[in-house]
């Protein structure tokens, strides 16, 4: 089993430590590395698998360049230069040197490392390999320096040798013939991600075993246990090249495994990489891919306890909270946000304080550095226009927040979620915006609290100006525009003051007021009746609101819009995201 990888300068990495375990679901934002990560396991086995070939595990003397790896031969890592392997491209550097007191230059090769360790049968051992770039299409390799001097190197243990990995991406859909492939074949393919073309050559394979194998009988019974679907044995039709394969369902038709739902030819494709390498390292990329939430679950249960069986090793990168949840019991969870690191040491606050959060917000947190508090997205919206029109730098804070939506105006709510994360995050930095409330908020806390002088957000544009510059807008230039204008104008200010003597009429405050609730007994009777007067559907709800923000003149904009604006570009500013160090 493998127990801890380090990578030094491999593609998105200038440095990374990542534990391992039996079973590793690596979690994180897009291009955080995380395919990365099982890309440098599979260069490492690469790179062991050529060296022990070429010296049988013997040391190299420094002048020997080490053996060469051609970029063809990492199946799992396809690149048309060698140099996408190394960080930034940077393959060499240029440092001053002192010769005889005259400044010059040397250039010196940046390489690539990594170094794992394991356990087999109960004796730890650590094998490091360092890569240089020779040309676009290959590298060499040799065993990592055990001294600085670089005579002596680290040995390959024997255990390292026989350490086999196998790199699965997400299934890319069926193809509708599938020729029969060799092995060999069928390995490049998976590492160019050509899964469609390969499904019915796993299945084919994983049937022709011995039957006292079991395996195929096994993924039929899977199959048929999560699916209700029969899986029938493929078959090689000699006269095309060509491996068919069917299905029963459950009412008997048959049919071709191309009219499977991808989440089924997913899951079949997952148990063939199984069953087709025993003993080994298996590299998934986003298993959960295609699967629907309650499969999830069932998927990964079902993976692990088959990659116990098959004696082998799982390490998966996915995004899925249900797969996360489920290994967070068990297994190693490792976050990339920021520096690879894990989260979930048993027994650590961050388990207890995140399970009622999901891990998602972790992420979040650990990302942005800071948490904005709102009652929904429509307030996150509103803000933003405001932003824009002002062109207040909180326009960049708001592009991309960590915003939790309190949905009522609780401040526990945000309390409860923002504490638990500060658990998990000490430097956690927050924000919530209330609506008025009646009652004091709490000062002094990490969290910083703040409520609206007027009743809610809406309030600062529910103004006569604005809705009359909502119901003109959008007509033509010409006379008749200018006809459809004025109309339109003329329904708009009826519908106002048929609302504005309604209000009156029942002793509550005016549209205008500070006091009154704009979205509920302002704006919503307002469109309602504006719409049904022009005889047309409900064309603007609370949900779009925003619109309306956008049309309130700046000179127009209240002073304390720019106060909530400062006090959240203050809070973003104080936020300390997880970064690469």
């Amino acid at each position: 089993m493998l127990t801890r990888l380090s990578i030094q300068n491999f593609k998105r990495f200038s440095e990374a430590d990542i534990e391992l375990g039996q079973a590793v679901v690596f979690i994180g934002p897009n291009n955080s590395g995380k395919s990365t990560a099982l890309q440098a396991l599979a260069l490492w086995e690469v790179g062991v698998r050529r060296w022990h070939e070429k010296r049988q595990g013997r040391n190299s003397p420094e002048k020997r360049s080490g053996v060469t790896i051609n970029r063809r031969d990492l199946l799992s890592i396809p690149v048309p230069d060698a140099n996408l392997l190394w960080r930034d491209l940077h393959v060499r550097s240029v440092e001053s040197v002192d010769k005889k007191d005259r400044p010059s230059t040397r250039t010196r090769n940046i390489r690539v490392n990594i170094v794992v360790e394991g356990i087999t049968e109960g004796r730890s051992w650590s094998c490091g390999l360092e890569f240089d770039y020779a040309n676009e299409e290959s590298l060499y390799c040799r065993p990592l320096r055990a001294s600085a001097d670089g005579k002596q190197r680290m040995a390959i243990p024997p255990e390292a040798a026989s350490v086999r990995t196998a790199f699965l991406p997400p299934m890319s859909g069926l193809a509708a013939v599938e020729p029969k492939w060799e092995p060999g074949r069928v390995n490049v393919l998976i590492g160019e991600g050509q899964t469609a073309q390969v499904l019915r050559n796993l299945c084919f394979q994983i049937c022709s075993q011995e039957p006292s194998a079991g395996h195929w009988a096994a993924m039929v019974d899977h199959v048929r246990a999560l699916f209700g679907v029969e899986l029938q044995s493929p078959e090689y039709i000699v006269e095309r090249g060509e491996i068919t394969m069917a299905y029963r369902e459950q009412s008997g038709v048959r049919l071709d495994l191309s009219s499977a739902g991808r989440g089924l030819q997913q899951t079949l494709l997952l148990l063939a990489h199984l069953y087709a390498n025993p003993g080994t390292v298996m590299l998934l990329d986003e298993p959960d891919a295609h699967l629907e939430i309650l499969r999830q679950r069932q998927i990964y249960a079902l993976l692990t306890q088959v990659a116990a069986e098959q004696g082998s090793q799982i390490v998966a990168a996915s995004h899925s909270e249900v797969v996360l949840n489920e290994a967070a019991d068990r297994d190693v969870v490792v976050a990339f946000v920021g520096r690879p690191h894990r989260i979930n040491d048993r027994g650590s606050q961050v388990l207890k304080s995140l399970r009622d959060f999901g891990f998602e917000h972790y992420y979040q947190a650990e990302q942005t550095g800071w948490v904005l508090y709102l009652e929904d997205a429509t307030d996150l919206a509103i803000l933003r226009a405001f932003a824009e029109t002002l062109d207040h730098p909180a326009r960049e804070c708001l592009a991309r927040p960590f915003v939790y939506y309190v949905a009522t105006n609780l401040p526990q709510r945000a309390r409860d979620h923002f504490f638990g994360l500060l658990e998990a995050k000490p430097d956690l930095a927050g924000i919530a915006i209330f609506d008025r409330l009646d009652k004091e908020l709490k000062s002094g806390t990490p969290l910083i609290e703040m409520m609206w002088q007027r009743r809610e957000i809406e309030n600062y544009f529910c103004m006569e100006n604005v809705l009359l510059a909502y119901a003109a807008q959008g007509a033509s230039d010409d006379l008749f525009g200018q006809a459809e204008r004025d109309r339109r104008s003329r329904i708009m200010q009826n519908a106002i003051t048929q609302i504005s003597q309604a209000l009156r009429v029942m002793s509550r405050p005016g549209p205008w007021s500070a006091e009154v609730k704009a979205s509920d007994d302002v704006l919503n009777p307002v469109f309602r009746m504006f719409y049904a007067d022009l005889d047309l559907p409900l064309g603007l709800r609370k949900s779009d609101y925003s619109v309306l923000a956008r049309l309130v003149p700046r000179r127009n904009i209240d002073p304390e819009i720019t106060q909530k604006l400062d006090a959240i570009v203050d809070t973003a500013g104080r936020a300390r995201p997880r970064r690469d160090e």
